[in-house]
């Protein structure tokens, strides 16, 4: 499928997830994580990459975003990138175990509005790891360029909760108390249904158990199905706007059970999502322009 050299691989084309979170979870066992183990070294390498303008747009769909612009939504890249991802988190020499890893964060960099009709390379790879309170963290980074200049760029972390696994994949569990700062200014009220796991894994690809229906996710723990933690944030930033230029943070605090009632609130460059009448803390992030000024 590849060409190789002792730090870089070349694919082909985007892996295939189905066969990756099987293989990850077949490995799952196996994994003894801690901040000091070893980690794969190879950056992947995905040269022409084009948009499927037809799974772009149900992505715009199901997120909030408008269709039809000739511009990625900011989150798209990491939709993109995924598969990329995944193949080095489900492989043998990838420390942390796929079964219980949970997404703690998201920081994304865009330095230039990206058309949606241009041709990409990306390049995935796992810059590190580190002790947290609650286990071992990786940060997974993906770099999206065009022309040879880097025009989006994310990093983000997973954590291997140290004897505790909960989720059948990359996906988010609240690893720290699901309550914090007070609510900022609600915006808006979601109703969500119990389908959008499966229109945003049919969109993107992802399309983990956890997501899909309440007898899958009981599986893992869950009572219902949650939403992928990556479509909070796509849903928010649909809602708050970006510039061309952006910076944007995230963290994961708890999983939004489907169907479900969330408040999306905002205040400057500041947002969040909430449930439970507020109580219950699912998302926070701040978005600005790149660089700050």
């Amino acid at each position: 499928m590849t060409t190789a050299n002792p730090t870089t691989t070349t694919l082909t084309g985007p892996p295939a997830l189905a066969p990756l979170l099987a293989r990850g979870a077949l490995l799952s066992p196996l994994k003894r994580p801690r901040p000091d183990a070893d980690f794969p070294r190879t950056r992947l390498v995905l040269p022409g990459l084009r948009v499927d303008l037809a799974r772009l747009a149900a992505y715009e769909r199901v997120c909030g975003f408008p269709t039809g612009a000739d511009a990625l939504p900011v989150t798209y890249p990491h939709v993109l990138g995924f598969p990329s991802a995944m193949r080095l988190m489900s492989g043998r020499d990838f420390p942390l175990p796929l079964l219980g890893l949970v997404h703690t964060s998201i920081a994304i960099t865009r330095y230039a509005a990206m058309p949606a009709t241009a041709a990409y390379e990306l390049t995935t790879y796992v810059e590190g790891l580190a002790p947290h309170r609650r286990g071992t963290e990786a940060t997974v980074a993906t770099e999206v360029l065009t022309d040879g200049a880097v025009v989006w760029e994310s990093r983000s972390t997973y954590l291997a909760r140290h004897g505790s696994a909960q989720a059948s994949g990359p996906e988010h569990a609240s690893p720290t108390p699901a309550s914090g700062p007070a609510p900022l200014p609600t915006h808006r009220e979601w109703r969500l249904a119990g389908d959008v796991g499966r229109r945003y894994g049919a969109a993107s690809g992802d399309r983990n158990p956890i997501h899909l229906h309440p007898l899958t996710a009981r599986l893992f723990g869950f009572p219902r199905a949650i939403a992928h933690g990556v479509w909070t944030v796509a849903r928010c930033l649909a809602e708050h706007g970006t510039p061309d230029a952006t910076v944007v943070r995230a963290e994961f605090r708890a999983p939004v059970l489907l169907p479900g009632t969330v408040t999306y609130g905002a205040e400057g460059g500041r947002f969040e999502l909430r449930g439970d009448s507020g109580r219950r803390l699912h998302l926070s992030g701040e978005a600005g322009p790149y660089p700050a000024a």
